[in-house]
């Protein structure tokens, strides 16, 4: 058990019950953006460069998945022995915005489909030093 607990990536989103990922939203023409964008909106009708931060739908739909069976190499890190593990593209239901994630411990490749219902949970990714590194993952929203 790790002595500490930090996000993987500082700032991405947020943790606690009902963890959120942080995007941002253009201010002219409302295109949601994650990662956070602050340069210049990427809409190619808008030419703003303001935004604001927003914290981005809990809920998606599974819009492709694949499970990797392969260790990343350096300077990824992964525990050892390596456990292969699914990615999916899960869009958000309001901002219509896919966002690629990991699924949640314990989910099994063969039990996701397309079009499947889907959450956000913050879990462990990897410990280093005796600090325990959480991301965000996508659960199966129990029906």
């Amino acid at each position: 058990m790790s002595e500490t607990q930090v996000p993987a990536i500082e700032g991405w989103f947020t943790d606690g019950p009902e963890p959120r990922l942080l995007g941002t939203k253009c201010t002219q023409c409302s295109t949601y953006f994650f990662p956070k964008e602050s340069t210049y909106c990427r809409n190619p009708g808008c030419q703003s460069s303001e935004f604001e931060e927003v914290p981005l739908s809990r809920v998606g739909t599974i819009w492709s998945y694949a499970e990797h069976h392969y260790k990343p190499p350096a300077p990824y890190i992964a525990d050892d022995p390596f456990v292969p593990y699914t990615i999916a593209a899960v869009e958000l239901a309001e901002e219509k915005l896919v966002v690629l994630g990991q699924m949640a411990a314990g989910v099994k490749h063969a039990d996701l489909k397309a079009g499947m219902q889907v959450e956000l949970v913050v879990e462990r990714i990897y410990d280093v030093d005796n600090v325990e590194h959480t991301i965000w993952k996508w659960k199966p929203i129990a029906v």
